[in-house]
């Protein structure tokens, strides 16, 4: 009797999700992930993320206290132990739902397949620098194999929902198209009554004050973000506009590879103390607050969630005209669109919204208004939980 009772608890649990993922840190896919699980009603599904490299302290994002994180520590290279880890971890958990996101976990599909979860989604945020314009014909290869075991796709643009389909050749009617959402109330504009500089933590003295114009951004500081050009085009204005030195300031947040090279070319240019590269921070809505303007130079994009909270924090964006960046930026009205790896294109679209004030605040206030009528979280969630509904109904 004992037995039954347990056996009915069981059944009453809502369906759990397990979400693949390659490293669970700072990052926008990642970002998108913890807000999908915070916001899904704790009685519609229930989560677990499995982590093929590991996780950094950014789990603490996560509100809910029944989340299972396993991290599977993948070596370098090609680590067969990696899959028999992941079959194992299948097999335990018994997931209703397998979700896996970009390439570098598109195997787990086969995993879940042979250990039987009932439903697998898959989800395309993005392309890498190896990978750009996905036409790399052995990355394809893998993914059209792998694409009849995926019950349904999840773009999170209409560039990537279009290569899915034309390239990859997905089944139209298998893939969702479903825009991040962002929380609002979170990153929200300055209020210049209550704003102060000076509850940042270990920022440098006298690098914001009344005066300066801070131009800046957040992001993986990895190749394919390209922040060096960023760097670039900001020392290229200095030299442009020399009076504007004592107001200038760039503020790049986040961590990477990068990083060590940005803060180089601001020191062999003596621009040093006008730039600040914090790391990885908690306290991001308030960074961006104290930002005047917000430039992404990527390569590539899917969506950006970095765009969306500049956009919610009332600040204009120049980015590159690449990916989902041109679905998200209404040109000469919430920002300014530039080619890709153009810093002097980048420094003259700066320049102009530094010669004309006005701008930031249109422009500003435009994004955010786009952002409250189409990027909330609320309808990004809802998204998530009618593809989660048909894929179980489906399978049923």
């Amino acid at each position: 009797m004992a037995g039954q009772t347990r056996s009915a608890e069981v059944l009453e649990q809502p369906p759990l999700v397990v979400h693949v993922i390659y490293h669970l840190g700072v990052g926008g896919l990642e970002n998108g992930l913890i807000n999908l699980i915070n916001h899904i009603p704790t009685e519609r599904y229930r989560h677990a993320i499995v982590c093929l490299k590991g996780y950094s302290d950014f789990r603490r994002r996560i509100i809910r206290h029944d989340v299972e994180i396993i991290a599977l520590n993948k070596r370098e290279g090609n680590d067969l132990n990696l899959y028999v880890a992941l079959f194992k971890a299948f097999r335990r958990l018994r997931p209703d739902i397998v979700h896996t996101r970009n390439l570098g976990t598109m195997e787990g599909q086969v995993i879940a397949a042979i250990t039987g979860a009932r439903a697998r989604v898959h989800g395309e945020h993005g392309r890498d620098i190896f990978d750009l314009h996905g036409k790399n014909r052995k990355y394809n290869l893998l993914r059209k194999a792998i694409c009849p075991l995926v019950t349904d796709f999840i773009a999170v643009s209409k560039d990537l929902e279009n290569w899915l389909v034309n390239t990859i050749g997905a089944t139209p009617v298998r893939v969702n198209q479903i825009y991040n959402g962002v929380d609002s109330t979170r990153f929200s504009p300055r209020n210049h009554h209550i704003f102060a500089a000076g509850r940042i933590g270990g920022i440098p003295e006298g690098f914001i004050a009344d005066n300066t114009f801070v131009i800046g951004s957040v992001g993986r500081m990895a190749d394919v973000k390209n922040f060096p050009c960023l760097v670039q085009a900001f020392l290229m204005l200095l030299k442009e506009e020399p009076s504007a030195r004592q107001r200038l300031r760039l503020l790049i947040i986040g961590d990477g590879n990068s990083r060590g090279k940005c803060v180089n070319m601001l020191r062999e240019a003596g621009a040093e103390a006008l730039g600040w590269f914090p790391g990885e921070r908690a306290d991001i809505p308030e960074l961006m607050r104290a930002m005047d303007l917000f430039v992404l130079p990527s390569l590539g994009e899917g969506i950006s969630n970095t765009i969306l909270e500049a956009m919610s924090t009332g600040l204009p964006v120049i980015a590159t005209r690449v990916g989902g960046n041109v679905e998200l930026i209404k040109e000469g009205v919430t920002g300014t669109l530039i080619p890709p790896d153009a810093p002097a294109a980048m420094m003259t679209a700066i320049l102009s919204y530094y010669k004309h004030p006005e701008l930031i605040a249109s422009h500003g206030s435009a994004a955010r208004e786009q952002i409250q009528a189409s990027f909330s979280i609320e309808a990004m969630t809802k998204g998530y939980l009618r593809v989660y509904d048909k894929v179980l109904c489906r399978q049923s």
